[in-house]
């Protein structure tokens, strides 16, 4: 994915903090106001400070314009995200996915299993994401072992709602 940090002086998500900090020419948030976000996002809710600032520095926020695609179908996966704040679409082979609003993740499957990104998601509104890298991936799961639970819960409830809606079409009714 291809943000240009740049573009975060052009959104409209910014504190009064942020707002000084790109008004000086910064493009990256300091970590207490990545602090900030992080403990508005379910995922991390209930983390210690000590855990907040460790997701602090081995991640970084971006902001996305709507329209810009995130991930690619078929697209070998660097990344996890987190959405911050805004909307994106998710579509699948099979064909439009649900809508992920704030606090929803995406791209640890490809993390996880290495193998291509399942899913294209697409900006809906403009976007406020944390991304960690495929290179702090691992080390921010060893160091906050509630956000692996946090992750193989949801992604087991994803299973589920899957086996569901591939059960409700193989009895002909509709899944929603």
């Amino acid at each position: 994915m291809e943000i240009d940090p740049r573009a975060a002086d052009r959104l409209p998500f910014h504190d009064p903090d942020e707002a000084e900090q790109a008004h000086a020419g910064a493009i990256e948030l300091s970590h207490d106001a990545q602090r900030r976000h992080l403990q508005r996002v379910p995922i991390f809710s209930g983390f210690s400070e000590n855990e907040l600032r460790r997701v602090a520095e081995l991640s970084r926020i971006v902001e996305a314009p709507v329209g810009t695609v995130i991930t690619q179908i078929g697209d070998p996966g660097d990344s996890f995200f987190v959405i911050i704040d805004g909307m994106a679409a998710v579509r699948t082979p099979v064909g439009a996915g649900s809508q992920l609003q704030p606090g929803d993740f995406f791209g640890e499957m490809s993390l996880l299993d290495g193998e291509p990104r399942s899913a294209t998601i697409v900006a809906t509104t403009d976007l406020r994401l944390l991304i960690v890298d495929r290179s702090h991936f691992w080390r921010l799961l060893d160091e906050t072992p509630d956000l692996i639970r946090r992750i193989l819960t949801i992604l087991s409830r994803r299973v589920r709602r899957l086996e569901q809606t591939v059960h409700a079409i193989l009895r002909g009714t509709n899944p929603a």
